[in-house]
């Protein structure tokens, strides 16, 4: 037992020698209070349970106090400050009478990036120096980590679920899950999910997620298509427009934004999952077209290459390049080059140019809207650049094809696969597809690499192995018994084109 044992989620909230000295006045929070409270099975005064109703689908109260607590709430609504507020709630007043000696039970919070989990965590820090009484329970403070005297420590991550194994935990908090991105899963937040449970289970640990919607997919959505407005006492799922939880937001940048962009709007301030917007391809397709082991293929008298680059200014994003070339009707990727931000783009342009001569690739496709720097860049390294005629959604879509069929032959690069099976397609309101990267993602890595990939000349034209360099021109193999099949990443063949497997393939023939 602690000396917080008894206390309420509301009476610490209001509570001005509390959670209420960081927290403000409570009147502005009472919607997130009526919430906690309704999460807790506490009692409901009358305005309370109206509150409840009118962002809970007009279900009842939990009669008992819920597993998991889903808040789905528009921009400008607390979240962060409240995920803040519950962890360190939960933290001061846990019953840690059942750790053994040494243990410590931890308050998992979980964000979506670095930036995030910094901005959580200083709200905790907050909360804390806000009050003189649990500013004397801090016994250490790190740079992710909180640790009272009670035995309790607060713990703030991006979302991974490494980060939980081995973990005593008393309560996760997951903020803003519908924007989690890995580059090792395409549904982090169901692997965090799944890997916090039974951590919870064992401790009868509350579970808190607290995000804005995004599309219609993923952890944030299947709970609300499962709970929301439903008598569940196990889990409980809220759903509201910023309006609600935010009165003295200014509605008119709300109503401009329903003009610039209905759908962006409607996830974004009101609290709505987007109906425009799917997956493009699945995660487990493009890893079937990958060449497991194979980082880069080295150049081949035997082929052409093409190459393509997706500029940057060297501030924020990513400057890459993707280089590749086609065999009969596959494309092969063979080298990809990534610089991340911030760099010289003048240093970067001179790195890949020193990559291109070893193709011998004499010009180099790009985005056409890059800004003039980028010709005249290349030009002093003895390379032409060519806008490409494709947009980024076109190239997207053009690619569609040949990774479904298995034409396309990727590298073993895990980013690569990663932006590739984030990419989304969104639906404009005049019925076109567009193609790009996800919220919170990014596409530098898969554009140029794709670019290249579409942009590899058909066989039995100029794409036809060259001889420019004195070249010889291929055999046909027809295969023989002993010849191993190809493999993609889970197994099962895949086809292979007639030429006779250039050096780089020799490994995988007997």
């Amino acid at each position: 037992m602690t000396m917080f044992s008894g206390l309420s989620i509301d009476a610490a909230l209001r509570d001005p020698n509390l959670l209420g000295a960081g927290l403000g006045p409570a009147e502005t929070w009472s919607v997130w209070i009526s919430i906690l409270k309704a999460a807790r099975a506490l009692p409901l005064t009358d305005d309370e349970r109206a509150v409840f109703a009118s962002v809970a689908g007009d279900r009842e109260p939990p009669k008992s106090r819920v597993r998991e607590c889903w808040a789905i709430v528009g921009r400008r609504s607390g979240k962060s400050r409240m995920a803040a507020a519950v962890a360190v709630y939960e933290a001061v007043t846990a019953d840690t009478s059942r750790l053994v000696a040494g243990e410590i039970g931890h308050v998992l919070v979980m964000a979506a990036s670095k930036t995030q989990a910094l901005a959580v965590y200083n709200y905790c820090k907050g909360f804390i120096e806000a009050s003189p009484i649990l500013a004397e329970m801090v016994e250490s403070v790190t740079t992710d980590e909180i640790r009272l005297t009670n035995r309790t420590a607060i713990v703030i991550h991006t979302a991974n679920h490494r980060t939980i194994r081995g973990r005593t935990v008393i309560a996760a908090i997951f903020d803003e899950s519908a924007f989690w991105r890995s580059e090792e899963s395409s549904s982090p937040d169901v692997e965090v999910y799944r890997a916090v449970l039974p951590a919870l289970a064992t401790t009868n640990g509350q579970l808190v997620g607290i995000s804005s919607p995004y599309g219609t997919r993923g952890l944030l959505y299947t709970k609300h298509r499962d709970s929301f407005g439903k008598d569940d006492n196990q889990v409980l799922v809220i759903q509201a427009p910023t309006r609600i939880f935010n009165p003295t937001i200014d509605t008119g940048i709300i109503d401009q934004a329903h003009l610039d962009d209905p759908e962006s709007a409607s996830a974004e301030w009101e609290g709505r999952f987007r109906s425009d917007l799917s997956s493009f391809i699945d995660r487990a397709v493009v890893e079937r077209c990958v060449d497991l082991g194979v980082k880069e293929r080295p150049h081949q008298r035997e082929w052409r290459y093409v190459a393509f680059v997706d500029p940057s200014g060297g501030a924020h994003d990513s400057m890459t390049l993707g280089i590749a070339h086609r065999e009969m009707e596959s494309a092969f990727l063979d080298c990809v080059r990534e610089v991340p931000a911030p760099f010289s783009p003048e240093d970067v342009v001179s790195e890949f140019c020193r990559v291109l001569h070893a193709y011998r690739i004499t010009s180099v496709t790009g985005d056409r809207y890059a800004g003039a720097w980028v010709a005249d860049a290349f030009r002093k390294q003895g390379i032409r650049y060519v806008a490409s005629e494709r947009s980024r959604s076109e190239i997207y879509l053009d690619a569609l094809p040949g990774l479904m069929g298995g034409r396309f032959f990727l590298l073993d690069n895990t980013r690569l696969v990663s932006q590739i099976s984030l990419l989304e397609r969104r639906t404009t309101r005049g019925g076109k597809d567009n193609i790009d990267h996800m919220a919170g993602a990014a596409d530098d890595l898969c554009n140029a690499a794709l670019g290249a990939l579409v942009h590899a000349p058909n066989a039995g034209r100029s794409a036809s192995p060259s001889f420019a360099y004195g070249g010889r021109a291929p055999t046909v193999n027809l295969g023989h018994a002993n010849m191993k099949a190809k493999t993609g990443r889970y197994g099962g063949p895949v086809s292979r084109p007639g030429y006779g497997p250039p050096p780089w393939r020799d490994e995988r023939m007997n």
